[in-house]
């Protein structure tokens, strides 16, 4: 049993704590630093990183041409959070909540941010990869709303305390592996019977769950796969495998990486960039 912790009567910031990503935390929000975002000549503006967040948004933009949406053509920019790019007055300016992914509609200045906006966005302005039918929209947005509400638990929650905070304890990581598995077996049950997360039709619930739930699966994120037992979810790891075959899948994960092994396309300009890579 580690030292009991006693919370001060006013907390005050430490800037010292926080593990490697100190240099970055802090508890103010705005810009940092006088940083223009580069604008190329496509129609949407992508400021990423392929976390999994990032991968969500990748991942739509690459179905969305893939189907022929012509005009889903975009730029793909890095924004590295090690560094802080994040906090750079362009990007503050389109996402004063300093998160990636962010997106800037140059064909009529709208900006969006918020990955799970992002893809209700792109949807709609596409008609694409969500439902008309009333009940059918009302189940993907269920499932969408599940991952942005669930998956904090998962990053924040059991990744932080599992795989990047600077000292391990017992009782965080237990709390949020205990809350992981149970989200997987939510969403094992939920596939059960359907072959897609929403029900029989691929879609953006799909996109948004993947990067997080299909990468915990597969092995891909915080080298947890083992800990967490992941071979119980039988039907997780079906779909999860399922959608790692799909060719826009493939490139999505790589777009805006620059980490790792495997492929990585640091920017994205166009679909001849992914021609070299062995995806």
């Amino acid at each position: 049993m580690s030292q009991q912790y006693t919370p001060p009567k006013v907390w005050q910031w430490d800037a010292e704590n926080g593990g490697q990503f100190a240099a970055i935390n802090r508890p103010v929000a705005g810009a940092t630093h006088n940083k223009t975002l580069p604008v190329g000549k496509q129609p949407l503006q992508l400021y990423s990183l392929a976390t999994p967040n990032g991968v969500k948004v990748n991942i739509m933009l690459e179905e969305l041409l893939a189907a022929g949406h012509k005009n889903a053509e975009y730029d793909a920019w890095l924004i590295s959070i090690k560094d802080g790019d994040q906090f750079g007055s362009g990007f503050v300016e389109l996402n004063p909540n300093s998160k990636i992914p962010a997106l800037l509609d140059t064909t009529n200045g709208v900006r969006v941010f918020e990955s799970g906006s992002i893809l209700l966005y792109l949807a709609e302005k596409f008609s694409a990869f969500l439902p008309k039918d009333q009940a059918k929209r009302t189940e993907v947005m269920n499932w969408l709303f599940w991952q942005m509400g669930s998956a904090p638990f998962v990053g924040g929650g059991f990744g932080h305390f599992y795989a990047y905070a600077p000292e391990k304890f017992e009782y965080p990581i237990n709390r949020y592996a205990m809350e992981t598995k149970r989200q997987l077996d939510v969403l094992d049950k939920q596939l059960a019977g359907h072959e897609f997360v929403a029900g029989d039709e691929y879609s953006i619930a799909d996109m948004a769950i993947w990067p997080w739930y299909g990468g915990l699966v597969l092995g891909r994120l915080y080298d947890a796969a083992e800990f967490l037992d992941v071979t119980a979810y039988t039907h997780v790891l079906r779909w999860a495998k399922q959608m790692d075959e799909r060719p826009a899948v493939k490139r999505g994960y790589v777009i805006n990486r620059n980490w790792g092994d495997g492929p990585q396309l640091p920017e994205r300009h166009s679909s001849t960039d992914l021609l070299t890579l062995q995806l």
